[in-house]
């Protein structure tokens, strides 16, 4: 008993465990500060001032890199700083951060008010899924509100959840901050229109290393806690359909559990966006539908939270 006390390391794993257990009791809180939006106004001024002329790759490159290995290292002093003071503070402070960089109980709350929106009326649903995704609303019907839905609930369950905690396993907080302001910048400008396409390309690759193990793993999991794991050719078949090279999976994985078809042509920007089809079952979407998805979302997040606090206390 004596060596696996000594191999027990709370150092990381209290501080990871209270704010995971915070995200998930009570998600972001209306109006409260965010470093994501901090994130995206350093992103927009920076966008705004070097987004011109000649050049772009290589600006867009720089601020990119810059940007990211600039939140990494201001992490790691402020963490070290804090660590030196006070190891309280060191825990608290990293708590806060975990808290602040994970997404599953708001991801949640936003996707059920979707559903709850469009059934009350179409226009409203359409408002309400503007706030969780980057196509046009405008146009959409209820069955395409409903897809949207559940499209992004897979996708951010990798993004917004699955990908933090896996870089924190690895790099700690200045990892999983530095994962989000990955995120942010390609969420921002990581499109491949005339605008963007050659000053956000860095950002956008970069997003793709990023989420590549995350996005598989999340696939596998939502596979797994559904029993549903039979169904892996399936995501192996429509996953690297998606326009992304790591979206498609966990969608194809929810796909495949809910017997449906996601993707086709979006509006983004004012301009048709055709994106192939995953699945082939074109069906309605249901409350139901919508219950059962958030659950394997729910379950996914538990078994990696519980995953990583071990790996944590051992490491």
């Amino acid at each position: 008993m004596y060596w696996i006390t000594q191999a027990i390391n709370t150092s990381k794993a209290i501080p990871f465990l209270s704010g995971w257990l915070a995200d998930r009791l009570l998600g972001d809180p209306e109006g409260w500060f965010h470093p994501v939006i901090v994130f995206g106004k350093i992103i927009s001024t920076g966008e705004k001032s070097l987004n011109k002329g000649n050049n772009r790759f290589l600006k867009g490159s720089l601020f990119s890199i810059t940007l990211i290995v600039i939140t990494f290292y201001v992490c790691e002093a402020i963490l070290q700083l804090a660590n030196r003071i006070d190891s309280s503070i060191y825990t608290i402070f990293t708590g806060i951060g975990v808290f602040y960089c994970l997404a599953g109980k708001t991801l949640i709350r936003e996707v059920k008010a979707v559903f709850e929106a469009v059934d009350r009326s179409t226009e409203e649903g359409r408002r309400q899924v503007s706030r969780i995704v980057g196509r046009d609303t405008t146009n959409l019907s209820p069955q395409e509100i409903r897809a949207a839905a559940l499209e992004t609930l897979a996708e951010n369950l990798s993004d917004g959840v699955i990908a933090p905690m896996f870089w924190f396993a690895i790099l700690g907080l200045p990892g999983m901050l530095a994962y989000k302001m990955v995120n942010t910048l390609d969420s921002m400008i990581g499109y491949k229109n005339e605008r963007y396409r050659e000053f956000g390309c860095a950002a956008a690759k970069l997003d793709d290393v990023a989420n590549y193990i995350p996005a598989r793993l999340t696939a596998c999991l939502m596979l797994a806690v559904s029993g549903n794991w039979d169904k892996r050719s399936f995501v192996r078949q429509y996953g690297p359909m998606h326009a992304s090279p790591n979206s498609g999976y966990p969608e194809a994985a929810l796909a495949a559990i809910l017997n449906c078809r996601f993707g086709g042509t979006h509006d983004y920007f004012g301009k048709p966006v055709e994106k192939p089809y995953i699945g082939t079952n074109e069906r309605s979407f249901t409350t139901e539908d919508m219950l059962l998805a958030i659950r394997i979302n729910s379950n996914v997040e538990l078994i990696t939270g519980i995953i990583v606090t071990i790996i944590l206390l051992f490491i």
